[in-house]
């Protein structure tokens, strides 16, 4: 329990490290629209489920094609809780985001799925995501901290 409660203090000071980053303005003069992300990126997010009242480690690696327009696809995923492997993902899968001009913005799966809120590098070359809530489709409501970065990989 004692490693779960430090990890989970690690995950929180860097999420509030992104936070306060992002509150003092952007550096780039604001130059972030959803045209800011185009391409296919590859993402790796790491976090807790809480599974019965219990939390389970989480970890997820997917693709989201951002269509630089607003609109995304989630052509594949794969999310281990505990160990448990589930894969998902495909034409079906879709969502929506949206970005500010400081290069903060929010993304959501589905509907019904999960949302996050994000922050932009200004090149749109990378992507921090911080899971804000809703259901997990192939899980269902599960609620807990995930967080990870997207990488560009393709145009």
């Amino acid at each position: 329990m004692k490693r779960l409660t430090q990890a989970v203090i690690v995950t929180i000071g860097a999420a509030m490290a992104v936070v306060v980053h992002a509150n003092n303005g952007n550096p780039h003069g604001g130059k972030c629209s959803e045209a800011t992300l185009d391409g296919l990126y590859v993402v790796s997010a790491t976090g807790f489920s809480i599974v019965a009242g219990v939390a389970q480690p989480r970890a997820v690696v997917e693709f989201i094609r951002f269509n630089g327009d607003g609109t995304l696809s989630n052509p594949a995923v794969t999310i281990s809780i505990n160990g448990a492997i589930i894969r998902g993902g495909g034409p079906g899968q879709a969502g929506t985001y949206s970005i500010a001009s400081d290069c903060t913005g929010s993304l959501a799966f589905g509907p019904p799925g999960p949302t996050f809120d994000l922050y932009v590098a200004p090149s749109g070359s990378q992507v921090n995501m911080m899971f804000t809530g809703g259901p997990v489709p192939v899980l269902g409501v599960v609620p807990g901290v995930l967080q990870g970065i997207a990488e560009r990989v393709s145009h």
